[in-house]
């Protein structure tokens, strides 16, 4: 199970944070974001793997983001098209994670046709804002995901979705993205939290 801790910016959080035992840590560079990162922390993770997350931005910003950040992975958040992700992949040479909100009336046939282009996807509430909102939805909506691709679950995890997650199943399910209900302010976590959550999924 992957875990992924997303929405960092401050150096000492991110190296205290690094040392818990995830997998994955998040960057945000949209502009629009209370956690955007405008500039290279002072330290970066060693132990997790970097996200950089854009949403809708253009290739040479991702590109350059990639270079001064030494990314692993992109995790595109907006309206981007299969044909930009697939472009993004290339130029990159990244594994690429596709967000989606989900609602209701969530088009599963239109996710679907991002499988076999992107590396994972990530499943968040449905918001007018691109994440970070602190909402869940409905977890039963992801029984009509019938792709193979893998997918992260987001949206309003926190220190008592637990149990929830224990006993969540999907065969495509491949980890979590926790953010704003392990905040005490915006991009800066509670190590507490974490790690009390992390010992519940026996990690």
């Amino acid at each position: 199970m992957i875990i992924k801790v997303c929405g960092m910016r401050d150096s000492v959080n991110i190296r205290l944070v690094d040392q818990l035992g995830a997998d994955w840590m998040g960057f945000i560079f949209y502009p629009k974001s209370p956690r955007y990162v405008s500039q290279v922390p002072a330290y970066l993770p060693h132990h997790m793997r970097r996200v950089g997350v854009f949403v809708n931005a253009d290739l040479d910003f991702i590109c350059r983001h990639v270079a001064d950040y030494r990314l692993d992975l992109i995790q595109l958040h907006g309206q981007e098209s299969v044909e930009q992700c697939a472009l993004v992949k290339r130029e990159t040479g990244l594994p690429v994670i596709k967000a989606f909100g989900i609602k209701a009336d969530t088009d599963f046939s239109r996710i679907i046709s991002y499988c076999g282009t992107v590396d994972y996807l990530l499943f968040d509430a449905h918001t007018p804002a691109a994440g970070g909102s602190g909402r869940s939805f409905d977890h039963s909506l992801l029984s009509q995901y019938k792709g193979d691709t893998p997918f992260l679950l987001s949206g309003g995890l926190g220190p008592d979705s637990v149990a929830e997650l224990q006993t969540f199943s999907h065969p495509a399910w491949c980890g979590i993205d926790l953010n704003s209900r392990f905040e005490m302010s915006p991009a800066l976590k509670s190590v507490g939290r974490l790690q009390t959550f992390l010992a519940g999924l026996g990690r």
